[in-house]
């Protein structure tokens, strides 16, 4: 799944190619998708200019001056920018399309994002999110006043975009352990000192992340619309069994929450 990074990716791999263009044509193919395509998407957007591309949580927004298309990327999403028409493929459910001929086209083999239309600010998927990371109200402070009395272990009470957005699995994982916190260990029993190091390394994983394009996508102009793609170099996250990049303890792998989980059992604690 798309994280945090990887959408930030995208909005600034996308921005510079729509930025003050106009739209010719919306052509949707599949309008069932997690939520169906809205059906003012068409006819509010063709005519349009996009004045910015922005991003809240892993939402990403194009606005207009008369509304904003919201795009979340779901599970296998991507974007593409195409210089000009390329024959779609089998995933490719929609297409926004500029008066120079390039278009912006989403992907999403699994079906599990949304491309929907907004007039205003205000949407029930938006309305309880928690702060940004990289914003002043995330810090240290927030994570300990949230997780007092909390059983949860902590690495999904820092998932719960309720607390933060954005962090998803390779980040818990990547940032618990660079913390040195178990992920398992109850939120509530983590002191404030400790919440202090974990909201920094929260910030600087992603950060980090971000300025080396994600853990999947990198390039967003191509002729057939397929985005490229890499992999860092990540610390704990799908090197169960392998040793620590520290200590050289053999990393454990388990499930929390259902969700695949790596860490040291010397440097996390």
């Amino acid at each position: 799944m798309p994280e945090l990074p990887e959408v930030e990716t995208t909005r600034r791999g996308i921005e510079p190619h729509v930025v003050g263009k106009r739209v010719a044509d919306v052509v949707v193919r599949q309008p069932l998708l997690r939520w169906p395509v809205s059906e003012e998407l068409k006819p509010r957007l063709t005519g349009s200019r996009v004045v910015s591309v922005s991003r809240r949580a892993k939402y990403l927004f194009l606005e207009t001056g008369g509304g904003k298309v919201m795009m979340h990327l779901g599970m296998s999403g991507s974007l593409g920018v195409l210089k000009r028409y390329v024959a779609h493929r089998k995933h490719d459910h929609l297409d926004i399309v500029f008066t120079d001929g390039s278009l912006l086209r989403f992907r999403d083999p699994r079906r599990f994002g949304c491309v929907l239309w907004l007039e205003g600010d205000d949407h029930a998927l938006l309305r309880n999110l928690g702060p940004e990371p990289f914003s002043s109200d995330f810090n240290g402070q927030h994570l300990h006043a949230l997780s007092r009395r909390k059983k949860v272990a902590v690495k999904s009470f820092i998932m719960n975009s309720r607390v933060v957005v954005g962090v998803g699995n390779i980040y818990a994982n990547e940032a618990l352990h660079l913390a040195g916190i178990r992920p398992g260990r109850a939120a509530g029993r983590i002191s404030r000192l400790r919440y202090d190091h974990l909201a920094d390394t929260i910030k600087g994983v992603l950060s980090r992340a971000i300025e080396a394009g994600g853990t999947t996508l990198r390039d967003y102009v191509r002729e057939d619309g397929a985005p490229g793609y890499f992999k860092q170099e990540l610390m704990v996250y799908g090197r169960g069994k392998q040793p620590c990049r520290h200590c050289q303890a053999i990393l454990r792998e388990t499930k929390l929450a259902g969700r695949s989980t790596v860490f040291c059992p010397s440097c996390q604690r």
